[in-house]
């Protein structure tokens, strides 16, 4: 057997390049104690942790696989909520940076997140319709709801009362009572999707968005406030309210539901209508912690902030307008008038909200978020669409308030996106161009060293020294950059329409240029004198040019300098002699044009790879095509040679990079990471470095590792990540006297509740051979009237020599808290009897009555029919129910006990704190007292 080829792995080294991404929002967090400093932005699948203070990335919440698409900080300012594109939500720390935590119960993306006042509670809304409700402290779901038809766009929790009013893209608003789970008021008043919704004064008013430039107002009314007639507060409401009508019809014509069965909880009535400035659809809007600043924006660049008037200020309006009214009546000498002014004076909703300011972001917005400060100051921080942050303040305290620019994050990234990238000669640096700069970074910082501004780039090299590149523009212009003092040595008009190719000849005396008019140009470096200084510098000259029939899309030198290939409009290459411009070859095949090729380093190869979707390779000496691989599922956009070798990787719109062998004709590696369209791609000079960059904004950073990657192992490692995205896909498990898709349960069949439910049925296994072994080697024992040693179960001796019985109670005490039902969802009825026996076991031993309590009442509750028609499990559930009655009692009377013990002691901390207060307060008055003295006495003194 002869010796196989061994390939290096290349594995993901960092993201960088990128501030934030689109798909997901803004928050604010708390970090070290401080409010308004921190910002966590989604970056792909990562979440990023910004300082806007200092412009530095401080923290970044590593992320799986997926993209992230909605945060939400919880109240306490610990921890984070960050919902993915595969509809999973995992809860971080803030501060240790991990995510233990992991909710799976949503088919599609998570759109909203939102904790209820203590923290204890997240819902969850998403993609696929349903709000899901999980208790985060115990790690679990609590339950689904269902009702929406289309995606849900915002869900919010009372603070007073166990509801949850959820807004979806069907234009409906509704309303949950959480105690039985169901929905108990539909709001129809709206003719579009309702694109989010905010509670205000004080929860009596809520404030939706939708598709038009309206923000519709409604007057929420309480079942305790309607009853009681002592209270005048609803009344209030409802008169102060000049939009609600006494029939079904709304003011714009739209119906509203009866008030029958479902007002008895609240009543939501349209109380009237504030007009936006802007003309779209409302894309976010939010209220701060305060409840007094509301703020929306649409698809443009101006978020319209107002403020919603306190019951004191809309008093001393009403006072104001009443005068007024007065005045105008004594002035008409009329008294019937008079009176008739004094009634029709009435507030409208104007009037209660009313616009402060628009701040206008330098570019579009696509998320924000608002807090507000100690100083009274109101803080805006937006994730715009051209990765970039900003920070805006505003005192909407005073009159005409105007908003400032206080931060921006900018140096982090490109405005658009990158469309070349090369690496220095000494693979330290890494240049980067889009369309309006240039970035230098430093390849094991991840730092950008250097941003110049250009125009829009398209190809770029590093010029030999490394101390000055070269970029081919959009335009046709070359243009020669400085990097130690970042300046623009000189543009040069190269072509009449865009560079598209750039290549460095081989003897580094110079480079080749294709562009969009049909002609290659040759330049040679040279070294002219400077207008501005008595030293030469760098420049470049024009020497010959090759004037061709077709667009130039990509240009190559051969290593040896003798060829040069040539990529044309018509689908071809075409090979040519350097020295003598004399057509050598044409490489046909390519149903679409080629727009990336490379020569090997021994120049015998050339690989091209074409919009068709396919790489071919072809053998310099004829032309002879050696093999065409279907490489990608879209363009393949990008193809570089690795150094000294026959591999090569190709980028494609596929979001993909692949690594093949040109001499076997195999595919070696796919590097996953990428969202988005991938544009190009470089090799470092070494081999030991790849930065591709994509169409999400992000630079990737991946690195040859030491270790050796076996095909064989590749495939089926490949196979296996197949199937575990088909187990994901799969229909969930049926439970008796359920309907198909009427799903309750919050979670969802994974690849880890199915190795979960495994090691149960597994655990299950080993206790019946372990109890079987055990009657034998008793049975043995018996028959010889001696002692007969019991070989030990490794397994059971890893975990320390533990019984059979207790391995099974690791087992289950060892599944995470969110997979548990599914796990036990999934498991075969034949497993359950001896579970059921197993927990009336560990029941009576009093360890982990909780966990037992749980699986127990689970598995009675979806195997109820075959359990009780079980005749061998009665005097087991008999025997349950007994001893789950007595332990939970002395469970429920433990934790009382610790109540009562932890309340007496916050009372005495409570009144120790209150005499230490009193204690330092008039200490610090009689010091000041002292201090006054002291004053008087030396202006006695000196007078």
């Amino acid at each position: 057997m002869g010796l196989t080829k061994q390939y290096l792995r290349y594995v993901a080294s960092a993201v960088f390049g990128l501030i934030g991404s689109q798909k997901g929002n803004i928050v604010f967090v708390t970090l070290r104690g401080e409010k308004g400093r921190y910002v966590a932005v989604p970056a792909c699948e990562h979440v990023f942790i910004w300082d806007l203070r200092k412009g530095e990335k401080i923290l970044i919440l590593q992320g799986l696989k997926h993209e992230v698409t909605c945060l939400c900080p919880s109240p306490d300012g610990l921890h984070l909520a960050v919902g993915y594109e595969d509809g999973s939500i995992r809860i971080f720390s803030l501060l240790s940076g991990e995510g233990n935590v992991t909710f799976n119960g949503h088919k599609a993306a998570i759109t909203s997140l939102k904790y209820d006042q203590l923290g204890g509670r997240l819902a969850s809304g998403s993609k696929d319709t349903d709000i899901i409700i999980w208790d985060v402290i115990n790690e679990s779901g609590l339950y689904r709801l269902k009702g929406h038809k289309d995606a849900i766009t915002q869900a919010l929790f009372l603070r007073e009362k166990n509801l949850l009013v959820t807004s979806g893209k069907d234009t409906m608003v509704k309303w949950w009572d959480l105690d039985t789970q169901h929905c108990f008021k539909t709001v129809v008043g709206h003719r579009t999707e309702v694109w989010g919704l905010v509670l205000v004064s004080e929860e009596k008013r809520l404030i939706t968005g939708a598709s038009d430039s309206e923000l519709r107002a409604w007057d929420i009314s309480y079942l305790q406030e309607i009853e009681d007639p002592e209270e005048p507060e609803p009344k209030k409401i409802k008169e102060s309210s000049p939009g609600i009508q006494d029939s079904h019809e709304a003011e714009d014509g739209t119906l509203e539901m009866d008030e029958t069965p479902e007002d008895r909880i609240l009543t939501c009535r349209k109380a009237g209508s504030i007009m936006r400035e802007g003309r779209d659809r409302v894309v976010n809007l939010a209220v701060d912690k305060t409840g007094r600043i509301l703020a929306c924006h649409g698809t443009d660049s101006v978020l319209e902030v107002f403020c919603i008037l306190s019951k004191e200020e809309i008093q001393k309006k009403m006072d104001k307008k009443m005068k007024k009214a007065k005045k105008k009546a004594k002035l008409n000498s009329c008294n019937e008038e008079e009176e008739d002014l004094e009634v029709n004076v009435k507030m409208t909703l104007q009037d209660e909200i009313q616009r402060v300011a628009n701040i206008k972001t330098s570019a579009k917005i696509k998320s924000f978020d608002l807090i507000h400060t100690p100083q009274a100051e109101l803080k805006a921080v937006f994730l715009l669409q051209n990765n970039l942050v900003e920070l805006y303040s505003l005192n909407a305290s005073t009159p005409g308030p105007q908003p400032v620019r206080t931060n921006r994050i900018t140096i982090g990234g490109h405005r658009s996106d990158v469309r070349t990238l090369s690496f220095s000669s000494d693979n330290i640096a890494i240049l980067s161009a889009a369309a309006d700069s240039i970035k230098i970074w430093n390849r094991s910082t991840l730092q950008c060293i250097r941003t110049m501004a250009c125009e829009y780039a398209l190809c770029s090299f590093f010029v030999p020294g490394d101390r000055q590149v070269v970029i081919g523009t959009k335009t046709g212009k070359l243009q020669l950059y400085d990097l130690a003092s970042g300046n623009l040595l000189e543009t040069i008009d190269a072509h009449d329409g865009a560079l598209w190719s750039l290549s460095l000849s081989p003897d580094q005396r110079g480079f080749v240029t294709g562009g969009a008019d049909k002609s290659v140009k040759f330049w040679d470096f040279e070294l002219v004198k400077d207008e501005n200084s008595t030293q030469k510098r760098l420049s470049v000259k024009q020497t010959r040019t090759l004037q061709l029939d077709e667009e130039v899309l990509c240009v190559s030198y051969s290593p040896n300098q003798k060829l040069l290939a040539v990529s044309l409009l018509d689908c071809t290459v075409k090979i040519f002699y350097v020295d003598t411009l004399k057509f050598f070859l044409s490489l046909y095949g390519h149903k679409l044009p080629v727009i990336c090729m490379d020569i090997s380093y021994d120049g015998a190869l050339i690989a091209t790879g074409s919009a068709d979707r396919n790489v071919k390779i072809w053998g310099l000496d004829f032309g002879d095509c050696h093999k065409s691989l279907f490489a990608h599922d879209d363009s393949v956009m990008y193809l570089r040679f690795v150094p000294k070798s026959h591999l090569f990787f190709t980028a494609g719109k596929d979001r993909k990079i692949k690594q093949w062998d040109a001499d076997k004709f195999e595919h070696i590696q796919t590097l996953e990471g990428h969202h988005q369209e991938i544009w190009c791609l470089a090799v470092s000079p070494s081999g030991d470095y790849v930065v591709s960059s994509s169409h999400d904004k992000s630079l990737r950073l991946w690195e040859r590792t030491r270790e050796p990657l076996i095909l064989e192992e590749e495939k089926e490692m490949q196979r296996e990540a197949e199937y575990e995205e088909s187990v994901a896909k799969e229909d969930q498990p049926a439970v008796p006297g359920e309907t198909q898709g009427d799903n309750y349960f919050t979670g969802k069949k994974t690849i880890e509740t199915v190795k979960a439910a495994e090691r149960i049925m597994e655990a299950i296994e080993l206790y019946r051979e372990e109890t079987a072994k055990l009657r034998e080697h008793k049975a043995i024992c018996k028959a010889a009237g001696k002692e007969v040693p019991l070989p030990i179960n490794p397994i059971l001796m890893a975990y320390g020599n533990i019984s059979p019985s207790a391995y099974v109670l690791e087992i289950f005490k060892g599944i995470k808290s969110s997979e548990l039902e599914e796990s036990l969802l999934v498991l075969p009825f034949s497993y359950v009897p001896d579970i059921l026996r197993l927990f009336n076991e560990f029941i009576q031993q009093g360890s982990d009555i909780e966990l037992l309590c749980r699986c127990l009442f689970f598995l009675l509750r979806i195997h109820f029919g075959q359990i009780t028609s079980n005749q061998m499990l009665v005097p087991v559930i008999e025997k349950l129910k007994e001893t789950t009655i007595s332990k939970v009692n002395q469970v429920r009377d433990v934790i009382g006990f610790n109540m009562a013990g932890l309340d007496y002691l916050k009372r005495e901390c409570e009144a120790k704190s209150e005499v230490m207060f009193f204690a330092d307060a008039t200490s610090h008055l009689e010091e000041k007292k002292r201090k006054r003295k002291k004053r008087e006495k030396l202006i006695l003194t000196v007078t």
